[in-house]
């Protein structure tokens, strides 16, 4: 992997290990004399506990613990875990649920945690948790999504947790009724399990009164954070690490509650303890993603551009607030109304309500996916409705390439973009003009073809500061440490060819060191797709930097003054010497010199703006109406990430992203009954996508640099679901549009299509 050009694709050096069973993932690496923790979990949706006894459990064989609420209150922790607290369209807050590590007094969901019990097998917690004597006056689950119905929680009595708003309501309101046109549309998004391929797990031990504590997520400071505050320990006697992960998709990101658990019974106990979560058990209990309905209206004047956008959508909180810990607005709203359309007005109008299911994961419950499915939707419809070409209808309303910089009605402004170039490119590699053949073949054998198009947009979310850290070892390897944590992106190939490119370290001499809240003092973790602009930001002063001190200590060796030495990528070097070192070659003469302090560079470095990726997602579906079943036959994609690190692993991010959005729109959907047991509880009644299911993906890279950093990137990891969610459904609504149907949302499972072609009258001829 030696450096041969940059933003060249390469292999993934992570993939030998991971293919190979060599991967240290959190259940592998637990230390040999752990103990093992299994939670006891409420078999309801919602009641008042009456009885928790747990004393038979204690006695069972090879169990050490059971430890209930009682005892972590007993043991002086901080019993409340994060919440986040959203303000009201009056003023005033919206409710502040109080959600405790194991139920106090009353259980909220199906698979809330009640106990954890410690023993020295699984198999002997698991048969003590059948000894827990656990009863409860069973109150009626709260399962919709309207005001009223059995409360909650007491913060909020009307199991309302915010009204919430944003934008010019009056200015919105008033372009709407002077409108020539307005198009309105109801859509759904339906709740989604992640399903991660590892399943959450941790264990912790104490050593000299200092806590570490393992977890398979997102990234190491938040967790550090809230172990901090559970435990009232000083920042410098927590230590939280977090090794290989298999997956994250934002479920990951925030606390849960069996890490505070493992780490109390470590304590009491002074043994490591472990726990790891099961299939079924993760389906329960890991926050759940979307979940939510929003009437969007469209206002147009006569010539089809849009003058006014607003909605209002009636979201699902589960039964606690988010725990994700940054303020919502900005998590969750701000960019709900962002599009890539010269939209002069917006308005959005949210309720978000407490229901007896798991909690949904804000950062997934409203958010970029949501918001453009939304959008893309109703701008889908507008084009039926007024009988424009959606195509056309898209390019009218773009924002111009001449007016960016542009300040969008929600306040974000886009440094540059070309999206009638991207959706040119689009229309020319999926052969648009061709689809009305197409579809007339697949009519001449009884089927049904339909297109459909999204464009969308995103911006880079999270912390915009990033600290990147590069040690030059004796043995002539390298460590560069990152504040962001790779779920399976490959940033150990990308952070490493990324250092390669700007130093000449060969890049096989460079190792990426992550996940250890001792070895770098603050990070953002990965989430938004944050993590390559802001940690490769990070990197680039870091380099700068060495480039600078090396400069200055090369001045004697070179016997040039500093400022006329350069280094180009490559190797330093002066007019008058023959010495061109290169950086690592630097490191060793420092080495030698006794110059340790030249052999640690550390440098922070914030973006001054978000970039925004975006692109155009086109597909184009088969529907046999005989049986429902739908066949994605044709995907291409178009998108404008910026500069490109690594082609090839952008378009593998991509290919991700669209296999989970063709995923909820045809086959996955989860399932409560009305007493908020979970039907969808395994992959018996839950449909992840199978290879099956998944077209060939076409990937066009069309860059536009982004000028908010000095790489010109955009991110990529959420790209694929926020476009394909949307394009596919426009499909599949296109495919049945002449038989009928007006309204079809997702999953567009076989026996749900049938439905909505038996019950819709058969458009005339």
């Amino acid at each position: 992997m030696d450096k041969f050009g940059k933003s060249q694709s390469v292999k993934r050096v992570e993939d030998v290990r991971f293919l190979t069973g060599e991967g240290r993932y959190v259940d592998d690496i637990a230390p040999q004399a752990s103990l093992h923790g299994f939670v006891f979990r409420s078999p309801v949706a919602h009641g008042i506990i009456t009885k928790l006894d747990v004393s038979d459990a204690r006695q069972a064989d090879g169990v050490l613990a059971v430890l209930t609420v009682d005892d972590l209150e007993a043991a002086g922790m901080n019993i409340a875990m994060r919440a986040t607290v959203v303000d009201n369209r009056d003023g005033t807050k919206g409710a502040a649920s109080f959600r405790p590590i194991l139920a106090k007094d009353r259980v909220r969901f199906v698979g809330e945690p009640l106990a954890f019990v410690v023993a020295d097998t699984l198999a002997q917690a698991c048969d003590a948790a059948e000894l827990i004597e656990f009863d409860y006056d069973e109150l009626p689950a709260k399962m919709d999504m309207i005001a009223g119905g059995e409360t909650v929680h007491p913060e909020a009595p009307n199991n309302v947790a915010f009204d919430w708003g944003m934008g010019d309501e009056a200015a919105t309101n008033a372009a709407f009724e002077a409108a020539a046109h307005v198009v309105s549309l109801d859509v759904g998004d339906n709740r989604i399990i992640v399903n991660s391929m590892e399943p959450r797990g941790t264990y912790a031990y104490w050593e000299a009164g200092r806590l570490h504590v393992a977890i398979n997520g997102q990234g190491v400071w938040a967790h550090k954070d809230q172990m901090v505050a559970a435990f009232g320990l000083e920042a410098e006697n927590v230590h939280v690490t977090n090794p290989d992960t298999g997956g994250g998709f934002g479920m990951k990101s925030m606390g849960y509650p069996e890490p505070f658990c493992a780490a109390l019974a470590a304590k009491l106990l002074d043994r490591p303890v472990r726990w790891m979560s099961e299939r079924t058990e993760a389906m329960l209990s890991d926050n759940a993603g979307r979940d939510l309905t929003s009437l969007a209206e469209l206002a147009f004047d006569e010539n089809h551009k849009i003058t006014a956008y607003r909605v209002h959508t009636d979201c699902n909180l589960g039964a606690y607030n988010s725990q994700f810990g940054q303020p919502i607005q900005t998590l969750l709203f701000s960019r709900v109304l962002m599009g890539v359309y010269d939209v002069q007005t917006t308005y959005l109008h949210v309720n978000g309500y407490f229901t007896n299911t798991t909690q949904v994961d804000a950062y997934r419950g409203a958010g970029r996916p949501e918001a453009i499915y939304v959008l893309e939707r109703v701008m889908d419809r507008a084009a039926r409705e007024l009988g424009v070409d959606p195509w056309e209808l898209r390019r009218k309303n773009f924002i111009k390439p001449e007016q960016f910089p542009y300040k969008a009605a929600t306040g974000e402004t886009y440094d540059v973009g070309d999206f009638d170039l991207l959706l040119g490119r689009a229309a020319e590699i999926i052969d648009a003009d061709g689809f009305k053949a197409r579809r007339a073949a697949d009519e001449a054998k009884g089927l049904l073809r339909g297109q459909g198009l999204c464009y969308y947009i995103e911006s880079i979310l999270g912390d915009p500061s990033e600290t990147a850290k590069v040690v030059f070892n004796a043995d002539g390897t390298v460590h560069i440490l990152v504040g962001t944590q790779s779920n399976g992106q490959g940033h150990e190939t990308v952070y490493a060819k990324f250092l390669s490119d700007q130093t000449g370290i060969p890049a096989d001499k460079i190792f990426v060191i992550q996940g250890d809240s001792d070895l770098i003092a603050k990070g953002g973790g990965t989430g938004g797709s944050r993590s390559v602009t802001t940690q490769n930001n990070a990197t680039l002063a870091t380099v700068t930097k060495m480039v600078e001190v090396f400069s200055a200590f090369l001045s004697d060796e070179m016997g040039v003054p500093a400022t006329e030495i350069s280094f180009d990528d490559e190797r330093f070097r002066a007019d008058g010497s023959n010495l061109t070192p290169t950086m690592l070659e630097v490191a060793e003469m420092a080495r030698q010199a006794g110059r340790d302090d030249l052999l640690v560079h550390q440098e922070t470095a914030t973006l001054p703006a978000r970039s925004f990726p975006n692109g155009c997602h086109v597909t184009e579906v088969v529907v046999d109406p005989d049986t429902g079943t739908i066949t994605t036959d044709l995907y291409i994609v178009v998108d404008d990430f910026g500069n490109l690190i690594s082609p090839v692993m952008a378009e593998g991010q991509v290919h991700g992203g669209v296999v989970q959005g063709i995923g909820q729109a045809i086959t996955e959907h989860v399932v409560y009954d009305e007493d908020g047991q979970l039907l969808t509880a395994s992959f018996m009644d839950y449909a992840l996508p199978r290879a099956d299911d998944v077209p060939n993906i076409n990937f066009t890279s069309v860059p536009v640099p982004s000028t908010a950093n000095i790489m010109g990137m955009k991110g990529c990891g959420e790209a694929g679901t926020v476009g394909a969610l949307a394009a596919v459904a426009n499909a599949v609504q296109d495919a049945l549009w002449d038989r009928g149907v007006r309204q079809a949302d997702m999953p567009f499972t076989p026996h749900r299509v049938w439905e909505m072609l038996k019950d819709a009258p058969i458009a005339a001829e």
